[in-house]
């Protein structure tokens, strides 16, 4: 299964204050060297009180746009992928929609937690095939430091706050740039190791409980090697590929165990594997837009590269994509630079 959509811009945004290890030493019992051990974090960033979701994936949308070369108003649909919505509705992505000047785009949010971009990715890319939009804008933006416990040691040092999107826009025969495969998965029975209380969870004593993230990392850190393997196994073969082909997986950033431990497995050298998480940590639906705008810009992509993304989260949920990559700008912006190339 191959979809015509390629992705034809990358954007980021993260907050610029900096949560270190150091500082975590001094609230909860805990030290640099333990977390960078068991999880390979050193900083994440932090969102200031007047920075929400839709205020992050605005601006991570608005470098998207920049770099496709187009403008909000030439998108058709907007999907958020977030569990930190602003609110319970509108949906965050209406705000953003509202923001970059999209007037005659739909918008929506998807939650599934880490699997959030992806998800918001494979349904962009299902309404290009469909011939329902033309261009989709995919944000996944996070503010986990709202919902984390910062006395519980075994999660406060996991999570960050962050934006990241791309354009997807029709792709044209002959050129490069394709969905090759993608698979979602989930297990609600597991829903368990890995969740928090909302606004419309049952009371307790009378009481609404606390909406913070509660983990089992131990469990999860099992499954997620599992999930985030299979799944990128079976997209690399529905693509007809072997993992010789990819030339760079960006996956979850949720843990630096996990990601070696994924490379291990599928025999991809970590040198074929971008990693940011010792800067940012666990930014949930945003690590792999903001990996991939970083990858970008260092030149670790080229035309025809195939791209792994693996990714799980609660739910329990998972996923992975290959895509090719195609390189930014939207035919309209490549068109015409080869129009004026051509007429130098």
């Amino acid at each position: 299964m191959t979809l015509a959509a390629r992705i034809s811009g990358v954007g980021r945004y993260v907050p610029e204050r900096v949560m270190t290890n150091e500082e975590l030493e001094a609230t909860v019992e805990t030290s640099s060297e333990w977390i960078v051990e068991r999880t390979g974090i050193r900083e994440r960033r932090i969102a200031a009180p007047h920075e929400t979701t839709s205020s992050m994936g605005t601006e991570a949308a608005r470098r998207a746009l920049a770099s496709a070369g187009i403008t909000g108003a030439e998108i058709d649909l907007v999907i958020t992928g977030t569990c930190t919505p602003d609110g319970l509705f509108p949906a965050t992505a209406s705000a953003i929609q509202n923001a970059i000047g999209a007037t005659h785009a739909g918008a929506f949010d998807v939650n599934a937690a880490c699997v959030g971009f992806l998800s918001g990715l494979a349904t962009g890319a299902q309404f290009i095939a469909t011939g329902s939009a033309e261009r989709v804008l995919v944000v996944g933006a996070e503010t986990l430091s709202r919902i984390v416990d910062w006395t519980d040691r075994g999660t406060c040092v996991l999570f960050g706050d962050g934006a990241g999107a791309v354009v997807l826009e029709r792709a044209v025969p002959g050129e490069p740039g394709s969905i090759d495969s993608l698979l979602l998965r989930s297990d609600g029975s597991q829903a368990g190791l890995l969740y928090s209380h909302g606004p419309c969870s049952p009371l307790v004593d009378g009481l609404q409980q606390e909406a913070k993230i509660i983990m089992d990392g131990r469990a999860v850190f099992r499954q997620a090697v599992t999930m985030m393997c299979d799944s990128a196994t079976e997209v690399i073969a529905r693509a007809g590929l072997t993992v010789d082909d990819i030339a760079l997986a960006v996956p979850h950033q949720a843990n630096m165990r996990i990601i070696t431990a994924m490379s291990d497995r599928l025999g991809l050298p970590m040198d074929r594997v971008y990693v940011n998480v010792d800067r940012y940590g666990n930014t949930s639906s945003a690590t792999i837009p903001i990996a991939l705008a970083e990858a970008e810009a260092e030149g670790r992509l080229k035309p025809g590269d195939r791209v792994l993304f693996a990714s799980f989260g609660g739910g329990l949920s998972w996923g992975a994509m290959v895509i090719e990559w195609a390189g930014v700008g939207s035919r309209r912006l490549v068109a015409a630079s080869a129009a004026r190339s051509a007429g130098a």
